[in-house]
Order: structure tokens, then C-alpha cells, then sequence
């Protein structure tokens, strides 16, 4: 039954839609089936209960809907059509980021209550015991990263459950301690799956292994003075080998494609020897949008001058110790047209995988092909990265038109992964960084990366190491503008005042247009202003979103996160 699993994200069958009162910790909702033991003794009816949980991987969207990917700006990667400011700038009265999740954590306990009894074999009953945990740990992570402290939940709340409803918030590294008991419980679980589209012990392994290297890395680097706790070295060093101990089986499983462009835009990921898990579309029945907002006549959040400049040049070097021409002010032919394409030569290959080879702007438009639309770009800098030239017209320029696949777990970030991990924990080797993230500089025609990285790049202002500096340049321009991973990465890192447009001005600038003339729309220096006059200014509080006010007048004991008072 598990390998006729629905696909195209429309994955309803036997899972209801569950109503909830106002309280965010729901009093016992109707959940629309019946729940009986002969519900949970039938492994086709738990599946379908299951098969809900899919819609929680975004991908490129549901239904039309906007996902994870390019459409997610809030980094110092893009400059959005639309200024993008900070998740939340006032404090909400209520907030689907909150109470969409417990609503999910809630769907999970159910299903581990209604398991515990199930008749099934001990083997069946504990793959779908794993994967409602794994789905569970999901949601407390996601809640946790956003929230910080949060109430765990174990079990579907009675209405006499007042600690719980009226309890305070547990602290979050305990939380996040229970996530990793939850993971392993999946880990150990969940049976092995040659589809790429259901649950299974690798994909839980991907999540463990993504969660575990957002936990450690958020421990080690935390900062009191960000309203936060003091770091844990111990805890750090726990989650990262954890990490590590995840990716393992994965790399020696896995093969990395021979295309970087074919994860983002190929209509099937299904032969993708790649591909860990992807969510499936399919022409006129699932589509997306995400090719559309990249090359149709509306404006395409553009790459920033600061994303641009973070990719190595061919000899290995950054922008400012190369010896390749580094003028990136382009040329501009008999049409007006400012070409890059000899900017991106010298370049890291996925560069010219990522971006147009021609800059566009209102009034010197650019069309991908001969029958597309005349393009604009906030920035200058098109995106071509999920753009496939070979599909119809009609499936690439209308919105929710789109039936690309899209990868949600993939080994090129199991890699990144498995050599950050290493390297915060002080064991990276010359030959980890060739087993892992040296394949993905290799594919991108860069010379390899050594622990001994040979200079010392005065674009590095995390105060960390060159190794560690290098190391995270990788996962940007390989995962650039993917599944929201940037924003989240800085909130690890503990550097999220580098979406501070004050302080970096380069985040907002985009395209060199000094060999243009008679340029019309907002420059600064010889380069486009994407910021729409507009500025990001950083604080502490953004580290979390704020608790709604609406949760605070049902539990006060809930408190509110620091600087949102």
C-alpha cells in the first residue's frame, strides 16, 4: 500500500479536515473520522490519516500556492519586488505560524494515541508510530525556531488538562531534546523505501540530519545578549554528531547528479539518483508558480549585488584575492542590452545556472526566449535556476501553470551538512571535504576545497574561521534562493544582522549599469537599487517571532518573547 502512495500533494484520502475552537490548544476538536481501534487496526485507513501530513513539505507550493523556494526573500540573497521586511514587525493578535503547527502537533499525538493499541504487526505498527514522531518532530522544530520556548504536548489535550492549557512554555533546548527522541524513534523505525515520494528510513535520516545541524549550530552560537540563553557546548556537540551520524549512510547511498540545474527544473525527479524525497507535480492536475514569477512580464525578486559577489571565481579565489577580470559592469550590445555572459565564464558554474546572462530593468527588458515575455528583474539579476526552456509556453508564464518537480531532501545539502557539522566540531578532514561538498565544487568547475584553505578572505565578517567561512560561502551559492534555507541559517549562525540594510547596503543594490545609458530607475553609485527607498533595520526580538496577543489573553502564563513587549 505504501508504494501506491498519493502523489501531486493532494493527499486527502481518509484524512479529514479538523476544525478547531479558539484556543489555540485544542479542547478536543471533531477530527472528522472515527476514531475507533478498528480505525487504527487497518493500515490502509492509517495511511490515508497519514498521507495529510505531506502538504506540511511545501516544495514549489500547494496547488498554486507560493512555496519555499525564490519566493521566500526575507535574506540578504534577493531584493524583492515587494520590499521584504521582517516576518513581523508589530505583534499579531493571532498567527497561523503558531496555531497551524500545534494544530499539526496535535494531528500527530492523535495518531500516536490511537497506534499505541493498534493490532497491526509490531513491525507495521511501529513504521507508522515513526512516522507520526517523525512529523511530530517536524512541527515542535519549526515551532521552536519561531517561537523559542513552547509547550510540549505528548498526547491530544482533554479539556482537564489545565497545565497544559494554562501552563507555562518548556524551556526549548528540553523541547528539542524530545525532537531528537523523536527523530531516532523514526530513524529506527520507519522501513527502507525505494520511492522518493513516501515515508521512509532515508528521508527520515535527511530530516534528522538537517534538524540536528540547525540545533547544534543554533546552541554553539547563541548570544545572552540577543535575548537568548548562553551557549551549550555539550548540547552543540551532541546535535552535530548527531548530524553526522546521519548523513553518513546517506553519502555512501546517494549519487550526485551530473546536472545542478536538473534538481530545480526537470518535470520528473523520480530517476533523479540525487533526490532523497521531492514533492510531484503533474501537468493540469498539481501545478505550482514558481517558473512563472521568473520569466513572465511580472518583475522577478532579483539576485542582490551581495549574493552575486559571494561566488568564487574560477582559480578558487574570492572577489577581492582573484586574478580573473573581476569588472562586473557588463557590455552592452547594438541593442542596448547589458550583457554578463563573460562575467559568468569566470565564474562559479552556478552562477550561469542561477541568473540570466543579460541584466533587465524597466526600460531595457530581456526576453529568455523567442516567444516569452519581456522580463524585469528588482535587481537587474534575472533568475533562471527553476525555469525549464523545453516545457510549453503555457506551463512556464501562467501562473499556477507549472509541473516541474521539486526537491525537499537531496544530497547535495546532506554533503553541507556533513562537512559543516564536521568542521564546528573540530574533526573535518581533507578527505571528509573530498567525500562530501569537494563533488559539489567539482560539478560547479572550482579547484577543491582544503582544510587549509590558503587565504583568508576579507569578505568575512561572521568571525569565524576561514574553513568555517568557506564552508558556509558553499551553502549559499549551492542552495541559493532554496527552500527558505538562508534566512534560517543566518538565525543559526547568530548572524541575522546581516539583513540589516543599513549596516550592509550591498543586500538591497543589485546589477553594475555604468556602461548603460540613459537609465531611468534607481541607482546608487554605478548599481541598481532594488530597496524601493525602503530599509531593514535589525534587532535582537527578530531572533523569534512574537507570541500572538490573542494566546496571551488565554494563558498569560505563556509570557511574551524578549524585546516584543
Amino acid at each position: 500500500m505504501r508504494n501506491k502512495i498519493l502523489l501531486y500533494g493532494m493527499m486527502l484520502v481518509g484524512a479529514a479536515s479538523f476544525s478547531s475552537c479558539n484556543d489555540t490548544l485544542d479542547k478536543e476538536p471533531l477530527d472528522g473520522f472515527q476514531n475507533s481501534p478498528e480505525f487504527w487496526n487497518n493500515e490502509q485507513t492509517v495511511e490515508g490519516y497519514a498521507n495529510k501530513y505531506y502538504e506540511n513539505f511545501t516544495g514549489y507550493g500547494n496547488a498554486g500556492g507560493q512555496g519555499l523556494f525564490y519566493f521566500k526573500t526575507l535574506s540578504d540573497d534577493q531584493a524583492g519586488n515587494a520590499f521584504s521586511d521582517w516576518t513581523f514587525v508589530n505583534i499579531p493578535a493571532k498567527s497561523s505560524d503558531w496555531r497551524g503547527i500545534y494544530d499539526e502537533i496535535r494531528r500527530a499525538n492523535v495518531m500516536i494515541q490511537g497506534m499505541q493499541n493498534s493490532s497491526m504487526k509490531e513491525d507495521e505498527k511501529n513504521h507508522w508510530l515513526g512516522v507520526a514522531r517523525l512529523n511530530r518532530a517536524f512541527q515542535y522544530f519549526d515551532l521552536v525556531r519561531k517561537f523559542g520556548d513552547c509547550l510540549w504536548l505528548d498526547r491530544p489535550l482533554d479539556p482537564k488538562d489545565s497545565q497544559f492549557l494554562y501552563g507555562k512554555r518548556d524551556d526549548r533546548d528540553e523541547v528539542m531534546d524530545k525532537v531528537l527522541e523523536d527523530l531516532d524513534f523514526a530513524v529506527d523505525n520507519i522501513k527502507g523505501s525505494s520511492s522518493k515520494t513516501t515515508w521512509s528510513r532515508n528521508m527520515a535520516l535527511a530530516m534528522k540530519a538537517d534538524i540536528c545541524l540547525w540545533e547544534g549550530t543554533f546552541r554553539k552560537y547563541r548570544n545572552p545578549n540577543e535575548g537568548q540563553k548562553a551557549p551549550d557546548m555539550e548540547g552543540s556537540k551532541k546535535f552535530l554528531n548527531e548530524c553526522v551520524n546521519a548523513c553518513t549512510p546517506l553519502m555512501q547511498e546517494y549519487t550526485l547528479s551530473d546536472s545542478y540545474r536538473a534538481i530545480y527544473n526537470s518535470e520528473s525527479l523520480m530517476d533523479n539518483e540525487e533526490i532523497i524525497f521531492c514533492k510531484q507535480y503533474k501537468e493540469d492536475i498539481f501545478q505550482h508558480s514558481t517558473i512563472d514569477y521568473t520569466c513572465s512580464s511580472t518583475q522577478i525578486s532579483g539576485m542582490t549585488k551581495d549574493a552575486f559577489d559571494a561566488y568564487l571565481f574560477k582559480d578558487g579565489k574570492p572577489l577581492a584575492l582573484t586574478a580573473e577580470d573581476k569588472d562586473d559592469a557588463g557590455v552592452v550590445d547594438a541593442q542596448g542590452h547589458i550583457s554578463i555572459s563573460a562575467l559568468l565564464e569566470v565564474r562559479d558554474a552556478r552562477l550561469r545556472e542561477t541568473i540570466d546572462p543579460f541584466v533587465m530593468y524597466p526600460g531595457n527588458t530581456w526576453k529568455r526566449t523567442n516567444d516569452g515575455m519581456e522580463m524585469t528583474s528588482s535587481t537587474g539579476y534575472g533568475v533562471c535556476k527553476y525555469d525549464n526552456i523545453d516545457i510549453p509556453l503555457k506551463h512556464r508564464n501562467q501562473t499556477g501553470s507549472n509541473y516541474t518537480d521539486a526537491p525537499i531532501y537531496w544530497l547535495s545539502v546532506v554533503y553541507l551538512n556533513y562537512a559543516e557539522a564536521k568542521a564546528e566540531l573540530g574533526t573535518l578532514t581533507d578527505q571528509d571535504l573530498d567525500n562530501s561538498i569537494n563533488k559539489l565544487r567539482d560539478r560547479a568547475e572550482l579547484p577543491a576545497l582544503t582544510v587549509a584553505v590558503g587565504y583568508d578572505d576579507p569578505a568575512n565578517n561572521m568571525g569565524v574561521s576561514s574553513l568555517i567561512w568557506e564552508i558556509r560561502r558553499e551553502r549559499r551559492c549551492e542552495l541559493m534562493f532554496d527552500n527558505w534555507f538562508r534566512y534560517w541559517d543566518l538565525i543559526r549562525w547568530h548572524q541575522l544582522d546581516k539583513l540589516d540594510s543599513t549596516k550592509y547596503p550591498n543586500i538591497m543594490l543589485g546589477a553594475n549599469v555604468s556602461n548603460a545609458t540613459g537609465v531611468t530607475v534607481p541607482v546608487k553609485g554605478n548599481y541598481l537599487d532594488g530597496s524601493k527607498g525602503k530599509v531593514r533595520t535589525y534587532e535582537p526580538k527578530h531572533y523569534l517571532y512574537p507570541i500572538p496577543s490573542g494566546q496571551l489573553q488565554l494563558n498569560s502564563a505563556l509570557g511574551q518573547n524578549y524585546g516584543w513587549n
